[in-house]
C-alpha cells in the first residue's frame, strides 16, 4: 500500500525556517497532485499549500510569500520550505497526495501521512 512519511517538525522559535520533508512509497503509478495542511489545537484542518504533478502551485492566503512547496518526483518526496514562522502556524501538518496504483484495477486515490508537528515559539 501507499504511505506518506513527513518529518522535519518540531520546535522552532519565531522567525525560524524549518523545512518539512513527505516521502511517498509503495507501488504507485503515478503520484498526481500533492499538497500540505495543517490543524491546529481546536481549529479545522486546513490547505496551507498544493502542488501538480507538472509543478503548478497555490497557497493559502496566509502563508504566501512565506512559505515554498517543491517536488522532487524522482525521490517521490515533497517539501515545504517555511520562512518567518510565527507563533499562528504552530499546527500538526499533514502531507497528502492523490496517486494511481495498479493492483486488481486501476485506482486513483488520496492518501494522508500522519502528521509532524510543528509549533512556534514566540
Amino acid at each position: 500500500q501507499v504511505q506518506l512519511v513527513e518529518s522535519g517538525g518540531g520546535l522552532v522559535q519565531a522567525g525560524g525556517s524549518p523545512r518539512l520533508s513527505c516521502v511517498a512509497s509503495g507501488l504507485m503509478l503515478n503520484i498526481n497532485g500533492m499538497g500540505w495542511y495543517r490543524q491546529a489545537p481546536g481549529k479545522q484542518r486546513e490547505l496551507v499549500a498544493a502542488i501538480t504533478g507538472g509543478g503548478i502551485t497555490n497557497y493559502a492566503d496566509s502563508v504566501k510569500g512565506r512559505f515554498t512547496i517543491s517536488r522532487d518526483n524522482a525521490k517521490n518526496t515533497m517539501y515545504l520550505q517555511m520562512d518567518s514562522l510565527n507563533p499562528e502556524d504552530t499546527a500538526v501538518y499533514y502531507c497528502n497526495a492523490d496517486v494511481t496504483t495498479v493492483k486488481s484495477g486501476i485506482i486513483r486515490r488520496a492518501y494522508w501521512g500522519k502528521g509532524t508537528l510543528v509549533t512556534v515559539s514566540s
